[in-house]
């Protein structure tokens, strides 16, 4: 029989240790040779990011040991940050972005005392030059990426380019020998994809004051014997059409996701397509005078998503395989791996416990490799047989370090909104095997909103969920408008309404929620962490719906962050979420949580990282300074070290004992087992 105690005082195995030690997941997966290659986190070592490879044999190892950390800076949120090969005695070698000084360094694994060399400059800069999704062109003796290199002191003054960095260090100490590639027209651009036979390079580019998910162009270049790309066109995208992913086929035509049509759906510009004059009137010009390219529809009608927001360059929701079929990740608010004939649109789905597929993907034969994750289970390296279906779990394995009891069993739902809107959301209610809530006794709970905002809240196992729902604290993740996954349309929302479509899609799910008897109408928190900070902080001080909160690395300005206060990739994003500062200003000030801190009455906890480039402290200190003596307890926890998004097991677990204690001081259930939290008044 379970054991009766309030809501949120219940003991659980689960402590903050354990959920900081989950924290992260396996990304930027690559084949080199017969092995899998992929980067995972490593919260207890500083939270570096590991390059670890999985043998052919089935054994893992880390390719690299402490302290090296392979993560790319570039549009703060990175992108693929290592490319390696198998040499023709069979050992690798392999290329790598080192997070502190973002220099590139070759290794090789295999060779014993080996010890990484630098390929590329230090840069006094911007934290150096950067540079992210990698290719290792062992015909000229290359790496091929995206440089990322800052020309004066301010977050904005910064170019990107495609360039190439030789194999023999020559460019470790001389920027001179770093060969550019695509020159500086565009903004922002991804990494180059080579055709099979090695004639052309594709690759995405936008401008401000798009954003990748606003309006991306799809460019083409001739890859010549020496210098830069010639030829460079626009051959697909436009200011209102989001290309989130091109790669080429074996056969040499070229396949992309667009949104031309609400949803990102796969497309393919046939092989030759590109071999006519400039001016065929195939759409072959560069810039607004490009006519439309004819395009092979591959997969419609099925009004999902095939693609995704372009926040880390090199993701991939689709991979060719040698046969002619094509690996994609799709899906309308959960995702699955399918193996797509774009001969016939015929798609066929893996099968197994999976609801969440990361944009990441690798081929080795008829094999397909993702990383995924389920409701009972965190994010793994599957592989994926096509010849026969069959799935398998072949690296990161999830292992249950309590009982799966106490995992929440999640409940995906549709909210209904302000003017009959849907909100797409996922409820999680406490749940324990050996413990309930008092007859008559309803569960507090906290609405999740996550970061972006053009992002989404996985239906996948979270432990920091857990964390909260096995003490009898239920969460919901709010999917608001303005989140992927559901079409253009939906995501599209938010603009110009940022602050506040966000806000009442949020409240009117809380609300919905205590109305129907599922949570404490009296006992509702809000939390969230980036944008996810934004819409917990305007709730505050806009609704009276919660009774506390818990803001985490926050836009607190939007004034500030228009007038040079973040970094370049989104220093224009609030153009399309809020509007033109200079057209709307009373929008910033109205919508400002700062401007409106003496609006907030209701007890919070701030969690910054004093290196954030993205949200700096300086906003969150101002915050702070607002409410000092206002009577309004709170606590602001700073973190050294720590950047945009917690990746320290310390940071992380203070942060949810943070949280805890502040829910249990608000909302009045006992706990001796965590740290108190010092409110201030």
């Amino acid at each position: 029989m379970a054991a009766t105690g309030p809501y949120g005082s219940w003991p659980s195995p689960i402590d903050a240790a354990l959920a900081a030690s989950h924290d992260g997941r396996p990304e930027f997966l690559g084949r080199v040779g017969a092995e899998i290659w992929w980067t995972a986190p490593r919260p207890a070592e500083g939270g570096r990011r590991a390059l670890i490879r999985r043998r052919a044999d089935g054994t893992e190892e880390s390719v690299l040991p402490e302290p090296w950390n392979v993560r790319s800076r570039v549009i703060e949120y990175g992108g693929h940050p290592w490319a390696a090969v198998e040499r023709a005695d069979g050992t690798p070698l392999a290329v790598f972005v080192h997070h502190p000084d973002q220099r590139l360094y070759v290794c090789e694994p295999d060779t014993p005392g080996a010890v990484p060399r630098p390929l590329t400059p230090l840069s006094p800069l911007g934290g150096g030059l950067r540079w992210a999704d990698l290719r290792i062109d062992t015909g000229r003796g290359e790496v091929w990426g995206v440089l990322e290199e800052f020309t004066g002191a301010e977050p904005t003054e910064v170019r990107r380019v495609i360039a190439a960095v030789p194999l023999d260090g020559s460019a470790a100490q001389d920027r001179g020998a770093v060969r550019e590639l695509s020159g500086d027209r565009h903004r922002f651009v991804t990494g180059p994809r080579l055709s099979p036979d090695g004639r052309r390079a594709a690759w995405i580019a936008w401008d401000h004051p798009r954003m990748p998910w606003d309006g991306t162009e799809v460019m083409v270049g001739e890859v010549p014997e020496s210098g830069p790309f010639t030829g460079v066109r626009r051959v697909l995208g436009g200011p209102e059409e989001s290309v989130c992913q091109a790669e080429w086929a074996p056969d040499g035509s070229l396949l992309f996701l667009t949104d031309e049509n609400g949803w990102w759906e796969p497309r393919r510009l046939p092989a030759g397509a590109l071999d006519g004059p400039a001016d065929s009137g195939r759409g072959l010009l560069v810039g607004p005078a490009a006519g439309h390219v004819t395009t092979d529809a591959l997969c419609t009608g099925r009004e999902e998503e095939f693609g995704g927001p372009l926040w880390k360059l090199g993701s991939q929701w689709l991979h060719p395989l040698e046969n002619g079929l094509i690996a994609v990740v799709h899906g309308k608010g959960t995702t699955a791996l399918g193996i797509l004939d774009p001969e016939t649109g015929e798609l066929v789905d893996a099968v197994g416990p999976w609801t969440e597929w990361a944009p990441t993907l690798a081929v080795l034969g008829d094999r397909v490799i993702g990383v995924a994750a389920g409701p009972l289970g965190g994010h793994e390296v599957v592989e994926l047989d096509t010849r026969t279906g069959h799935t398998r779990v072949i690296g990161a394995a999830h292992t249950d370090a309590v009982d799966p009891a106490h995992y929440p069993e999640p409940e995906p739902r549709v909210f209904t909104g302000p003017d009959g809107r849907e909100i797409h959301a996922c409820v999680h209610p406490p749940r324990h095997p050996e413990w309930t809530g008092p007859e008559g006794e309803l569960p507090p709970y906290a609405v999740w909103v996550h970061g972006g905002p053009t992002g989404h809240a996985p239906l996948a196992l979270d432990l920091e969920i857990a964390y909260f729902t096995s003490r009898g604290i239920g969460v919901v993740q709010v999917n608001y408008g303005g989140s992927t996954g559901y079409g253009r349309e939906y995501r599209e929302r938010l603009r110009g309404e940022w602050g506040v479509v966000d806000v009442e899609d949020c409240a009117a799910v809380a609300l919905a929620l205590a109305a129907e008897g599922t949570a404490d109408p009296g006992r509702l928190a809000i939390r969230g962490g980036s944008a996810g900070g934004w819409t917990a902080a305007a709730s505050l001080a806009a609704t009276d719906v919660y009774a506390c909160g818990a803001i985490s690395y926050p836009v607190l300005d939007p004034m500030g962050w228009a007038d040079g206060g973040t970094h370049d990739f989104e220093s224009r994003y609030l153009e399309s979420l809020i509007g033109p500062v200079d057209e709307v200003p009373s929008r910033y000030l109205q919508r400002s949580p700062l401007r409106r801190a003496d609006a907030v009455t209701a007890p919070f906890v701030l969690l910054q990282g004093l290196d954030d480039p993205v949200c700096p402290p300086e906003q969150s200190e101002r915050f702070i300074a607002r409410i000092a003596g206002r009577g309004v307890p709170h606590a602001y926890l700073a973190f050294v070290g720590e950047s945009h998004g917690f990746r320290m097991a310390g940071t992380l677990v203070r942060a949810l004992e943070a949280e805890l204690s502040l829910y249990a001081q608000t909302f009045g259930f006992p706990r001796t087992d965590i740290p108190p939290l010092e409110l201030a008044p």
